[in-house]
């Protein structure tokens, strides 16, 4: 890798150019090129390769943008995106298949099936934390869709962003996919004009405008809004191995995840222990002091002043980290631990989206349940526990987009698991084959005999009792015997 430091500068997209790069991927998709599997299985090949051919270009964009180890940019962001690309590329057939509806004896003859069509020109609102595996992963799933599309990527990220536009320029078709950058005004351009869909993540405020403008033309919308996701810990579980994958969790990437812990909530009585094992872990991960050069820092000096704020006013105290070795020069905030956290905290109003990690002592699991419960629904809820019966207790007393076991952050990038959020952490799924579902409309299609009229030509006029009566005894089912209560005498 080289080892080039100087900043890049972002060239914007002219606002007067934007539709008229919508247009020329819309013309692309009417020219019915993508309708051939071959041909997206060819841009598909060509994405892979915009990435493979210049994995230590990326490596270099993502530290000087967020100051991310390499190691951190090939696990979380690089290696998944390929592998989305490549499960596209080898199962692009087999998804575009059409289907046929469940057996039903009465509607076999008139032949329905079920035809995966590409929805049309989409749009992808990609942020700046993973601001490749949110675009370019989605996008996989778009093309093998048959669809083409518009990136429009964070420009907070400028490295990584010009990185994106200039090798997807390069690789793939103009009139397939293009990218688009800017700021507040380039983006409120994009969303005044009609997509086929939108898929956006991002922050719930500007997700809310998305959803808005995209009502205006009545564009279905997929919303990846994040939150605060929960981390219950269960006193009774191996609180070493915890720790780690704690600590781990909210590091990566400066915690700046979507998906990232927001908070820990565990027994009071078990606070202390807890504390002990992550200042160990933490002793076992980073036996140096944290600096900016061996820990990714914040992607701007304003998030910097927002996350110093927060920590600066918490009446918890610090007990890993904290702000004597803070620098706004450097966009650096040491990964912090916060104990004695209250429910009104400064550090428990808005998602974090940083370093800080407060731990809310509880009375019990139950009260996690209900502390989790009284909030809005979170993009991921984690808990940790080998007791069967508290994992049961929390997945069912609770709703979230995910839930996790033992572990945080990696089922984003889980072969075969949707990624996806409920309420408040907003709606839809993508990653893998949940991509390319998203991008596709499924056409109802039949192809109807002409015989057919000898069983259903009753529901012609004239009609008559006769007819009637031969209508109810191909419409109406046989419904389950009448229940004589609820289950169980209740």
């Amino acid at each position: 890798m080289s080892d080039t430091t100087a900043p890049v500068t972002l060239t914007y997209t002219p606002v007067e150019e934007i539709e008229v790069i919508r247009d020329q991927v819309r013309k692309g998709f009417y020219s019915g090129k993508l309708k051939s599997i071959e041909y997206r299985k060819y841009q598909l090949a060509q994405l892979g390769y915009a990435i493979q051919d210049n994995l230590d270009k990326f490596r270099d964009a993502f530290k000087l943008d967020l100051g991310r180890n390499p190691l951190e940019t090939d696990f979380m962001e690089l290696g998944t995106v390929l592998k989305e690309i490549k499960e596209a590329h080898d199962k692009v057939a087999e998804w575009s298949r059409s289907e046929k509806p469940p057996f039903a004896l009465e509607f076999v003859a008139m032949r329905p099936v079920i035809r995966k069509e590409p929805k049309g020109t989409v749009l992808i609102i990609a942020p700046f934390n993973y601001p490749v595996a949110l675009s370019v992963g989605p996008l996989a799933g778009a093309i093998a869709a048959g669809n083409t599309a518009v990136l429009k990527i964070s420009e907070q990220t400028p490295a990584v962003s010009a990185l994106v536009t200039e090798v997807i320029h390069k690789y793939l078709d103009s009139d397939v996919v293009r990218v688009v950058n800017g700021a507040v005004a380039e983006t409120t351009k994009v969303l005044e004009l009609q997509w086929d869909h939108i898929l956006y993540t991002g922050g719930e405020r500007v997700g809310r405008i998305v959803a808005m403008a995209a009502a205006k033309h009545t564009t279905p919308v997929s919303l990846e809004l994040g939150g605060k996701s929960p981390l219950i810990v269960d006193p009774k579980t191996d609180l070493q191995t915890a720790a780690r994958r704690i600590l781990w969790g909210k590091g990566v990437n400066a915690g700046q995840t979507c998906v990232a812990p927001d908070y820990i909530l565990v027994p009071r009585d078990s606070q202390a222990k807890l504390v002990e094992a992550l200042q160990a872990a933490h002793a076992q991960l980073w036996p140096n002091p944290l600096t900016s050069s061996t820990f990714s820092h914040l992607v701007s000096e304003a998030a910097f002043d927002r996350v110093h704020s927060i920590i600066s006013t918490t009446t918890g105290t610090v007990v890993i980290g904290g702000l004597p070795t803070a620098s706004k020069a450097d966009k650096f905030i040491p990964l912090t631990v916060v104990k004695d956290v209250k429910g009104d905290d400064s550090l428990m109003r808005d998602e974090l989206f940083g370093p800080v990690l407060p731990i809310v002592p509880v009375d019990s699991i139950e009260d996690a349940v209900k502390f989790v419960n009284e909030r809005p629904h979170p993009l991921a809820l984690y808990v940790f526990s080998n007791d069967q019966g508290v994992k049961d207790k929390v997945a069912n007393g609770t709703q979230s987009g995910a839930i996790c076991f033992n572990e945080t952050v990696i089922h984003s990038g889980v072969y075969g698991l949707p990624f996806g959020g409920t309420g408040n952490s907003g709606y839809g799924y993508h990653t893998g084959k949940y991509s390319f579902d998203m991008f596709t409309h499924l056409r109802a299609s039949m192809d109807q005999h002409g015989w057919i009229d000898m069983m259903i030509g009753a529901r012609f006029p004239p009609y008559t009792e006769q007819k009637r009566a031969k209508v109810a005894s191909l419409v109406f089912p046989s419904l389950p015997a009448r229940p004589k209560g609820p289950p169980g005498g209740k």
